[in-house]
């Protein structure tokens, strides 16, 4: 499971002077300086397209594979990884200056294969089939190959976005051969081959896009069914509200999806480590204010419970960073909403939010890294005591209060990536703390 380092809709046109400059600095390494013999010096060298595979994980989304696309049939077994070399971005949004962008890294290749059709890729691991697609597998590795990138600075945080310009490349050492012992492809290890086509992600992928017209403006949405989702049957629906940068600032449609695992885990058994099936909303609010985007996702919850298969009873949320924000209002003000909810690295609560919370006895398990560079510890700390308390004044006994308000602080070394305000990532990768939310119900 790649827990961490996992990988939403790079696309596909190249950057132009980056690509040149990449190119130029690439044919004077020792890598390329010698081409390979050929079995046919007169055949020609064929890439006809180049399509990424990607994968979100705890800390967004990220090359995980590369598909070539060839003329004809290839022959699986004379492939070898030492046959081609993919090159990608090191650039990751979290901690490098964009200006990093165009700073290439080898990407480890683990191991090659043929498939028919790169479609496969959508619900196999490893479609292994004769065919005239090469897929090279890439190695576990948070250095290379991340998706997501600031995008625009409206206020003093910046929004991100995927990159429409994906730098991956894809270079082929040696010749590429067909069932026959023909030449397919010659190699050519002076010419990069950037992508072509649309990325593949198995997850993002099974999600739609969708809008409410709320009362205070339209709020963009994705949303996703179970696979095999029944109308006659009743669903848990989960809201993921994401982080500030996530929200929409006009180019950046979706990002909410690619950015961490906030949205994607609740459909994966390999997270939950459940057979539970689940619907999961995740809003794009423009970030507006709490007040008005927390009415927002009240008003997308009464939207959504009155159109799906939702079980009412069961509706929680999960939250990162500015979308905690979120969650303390929609609970605060509709509480009856909720059965539940997973805030991490969050902003503390205000202080009229706890009593209607506590009120109603809805559920709320609070992390947090205790080397959060953004948001204090201290003060989700002193939220969660808050809340414990205004449980106490309604004289609910500790065994009582541990079950409503739970609290988790994560050290250093729970983060796998050096971003200890992501308190997401460790939360999400601990299955206890999933079953947990999709284990409360609401008593009425």
């Amino acid at each position: 499971m790649r827990a961490s380092h996992r990988r939403a809709h790079p696309r596909t046109r190249p950057l132009a002077a980056v690509l040149a400059a990449v190119l130029v600095l690439g044919g004077a390494t020792a890598a390329r300086a010698a081409e390979p013999p050929t079995a046919d010096r007169s055949a020609r060298h064929e890439v006809l397209g180049v399509t990424p595979v990607t994968e979100v994980g705890s800390f967004g989304q990220q090359v995980t594979k590369v598909v070539i696309e060839y003329p004809t049939r290839v022959d699986g077994r004379r492939l070898s990884p030492s046959a081609f070399r993919v090159e990608d971005s090191g650039y990751n949004f979290r901690f490098d200056p964009a200006s990093e962008l165009g700073n290439l890294v080898d990407r480890r290749i683990a191991d090659v294969y043929t498939t028919d059709d790169p479609a496969r890729l959508l619900d196999t691991d490893r479609p292994r089939r004769p065919g005239r697609y090469v897929v090279l597998e890439l190695a576990d590795d948070p250095n290379g190959g991340w998706t997501v990138i600031t995008s625009l600075c409206p206020t003093f945080l910046c929004s991100v976005r995927v990159n429409p310009d994906q730098l991956t490349q894809v270079t082929q050492l040696a010749d590429v051969m067909g069932p026959r012992g023909t030449v397919v492809s010659a190699a050519a290890p002076q010419t990069a081959h950037r992508i072509t086509e649309e990325p593949i992600d198995r997850e993002v992928d099974q999600f739609r896009s969708g809008s409410l017209e709320t009362e205070t403006g339209e709020l963009l949405y994705d949303y996703r069914l179970p696979d095999r989702y029944d109308p006659r049957k009743r669903y848990p629906l989960v809201v993921a509200l994401p982080g500030h940068g996530m929200g929409y600032d006009g180019q950046n449609r979706g990002v909410q999806l690619a950015s961490d695992m906030l949205a994607l885990a609740w459909n994966q058994r390999e997270w939950t480590r459940t057979h539970e099936d689940v619907i999961v909303v995740a809003p794009q609010n423009r970030r507006v204010g709490k007040t008005v985007e927390g009415a927002q996702v009240v008003e997308l919850v009464e939207d959504l419970t009155s159109r799906l298969a939702v079980d009412r009873r069961r509706v929680y949320a999960t939250s990162v960073s500015y979308g905690s924000q979120l969650m303390w209002e929609a609970f605060s003000t509709r509480p009856d909403l909720f059965a539940g909810g997973l805030l991490t690295g969050g902003f503390p609560a205000d202080a009229d939010e706890l009593a209607p919370i506590a009120a109603a006895e809805v559920p709320m398990w609070i992390t947090h890294g205790t080397g959060d560079h953004l948001l204090p510890v201290a003060n989700a700390r002193a939220s969660y005591d808050r809340l414990v308390a205004a449980y106490e004044a309604r004289g609910l006994s500790q065994k009582r209060i541990a079950h409503l308000a739970r609290w988790t602080e994560y050290g250093d070394d729970a983060f796998s990536l050096p971003d200890r305000h992501l308190a997401a990532a460790p939360t999400l990768e601990d299955p206890e703390t999933l079953q947990w939310l999709l284990a409360q119900r609401k008593r009425s």
